[in-house]
């Protein structure tokens, strides 16, 4: 290895995108299946969801594996980890920068001082700032792998007069991204949900950075001390559970409409839905699908997969980027 590439892979730059981009892919596919059985409850009325995903977790993994194989388990997860590796190293590198070039206040250039120092108002700032960046530039992947996820599944539940996906020769990311860019008018198709997801996503991710940071200022990682290995990735797996599990509860709603605007198109609106902005899906939401708690259809599932794969995120994060400075 040169020393110039050497270098330029022990800048902060390259330390944050790999860790960040790595650690996204890992936790994703950790909980890929816990991901799609969350994104079918969210996208189909409660009266048309296969009752197969009403009868448990356990059901409709096991519904999935005896339809679908192993394959379907992971349907969509490839596209996931092609979207989620720039989208979680953007987050990271904007949120380091944020925290260098915005709030330094002349006290130091490192990453990891400001870290420390910053106050609350300040990561949620960055956070917020990383929320939008990674949302923005990674999108038009968000919505074709939501897609994805769902387009065999709803076969079952849209009746014998669907014409949206053959479920056994269903078309990839290359055929969908056509069909979208010809009838859903091109590049605003792409962008299809974007405004809700940002609502959802921006303050998720500030949240999550908020309460890790803040929680990791209660115990041994903020004194940097590395005589107990074991117990600080434990402590790093539990305060990533807590923010991530925290954050999502807080901003669920959006999440789901997140997911409405999606598909909102899909199959000719075969999917039973229609809505003229967010103001009248959240209405339509509440008034029509069971009230208060239909804005939380899928959160249990949803836990089930943001917990572990936050927790997971933040550890393979941590020791990635200590591994790459040490080397």
């Amino acid at each position: 290895m040169s020393q110039e590439l050497y270098k330029k892979l022990k800048s902060e730059g390259s330390v944050n995108f790999i860790g960040g981009g790595l650690a996204g892919a890992v936790s994703r596919t950790v909980v890929s299946p816990f991901e799609r059985i969350k994104i079918i409850l969210q996208v189909q009325k409660k009266t048309a969801i296969d009752q197969k995903f009403n009868a448990g977790i356990y059901a409709s993994l096991k519904h999935i594996f005896d339809t679908e194989g192993w394959k379907g388990m992971f349907r969509g997860n490839g596209i996931n980890c092609i979207r989620i590796f720039p989208y979680s190293a953007i987050q990271f590198i904007v949120y380091q920068n944020s925290m260098v070039h915005l709030f330094n206040n002349g006290i130091s250039t490192s990453v990891n001082a400001n870290r420390e120092l910053a106050r609350d108002y300040q990561r949620l700032i960055c956070g917020s700032l990383c929320g939008f960046a990674s949302v923005f530039l990674t999108y038009p992947i968000d919505l074709i792998r939501t897609r994805l996820s769902i387009q065999t599944s709803n076969l079952s539940v849209m009746g014998p007069t669907s014409t949206a996906i053959n479920v056994h020769n269903p078309p990839g990311f290359a055929e969908l991204s056509k069909r979208i860019w010809q009838t859903e008018g091109k590049v605003w198709g792409l962008y299809r949900g974007v405004v809700p997801t940002c609502l959802g996503v921006v303050p998720y991710v500030a949240l999550n950075f908020t309460i890790y940071e803040k929680l990791k200022d209660f115990t041994i990682l903020s004194r940097g001390d590395p005589s107990d290995a074991s117990s600080s990735n434990l402590l790093k797996v539990s305060i990533g559970a807590v923010s991530g599990g925290v954050a999502q509860t807080i901003v669920y709603p959006f999440d789901l409409l997140r997911r409405r605007f999606q598909v909102i198109n899909m199959g000719q609106h075969q999917m039973g839905f229609r809505y003229t902005g967010i103001a009248n899906a959240l209405y339509t939401i509440g008034k029509h699908e069971g009230g208060f708690k239909a804005y939380y259809n899928g959160l249990t599932i949803n836990l089930f997969k943001v917990v572990p794969s936050t927790a997971v995120s933040w550890l393979v994060y941590e020791l990635v980027c200590d591994f790459m400075r040490e080397i």
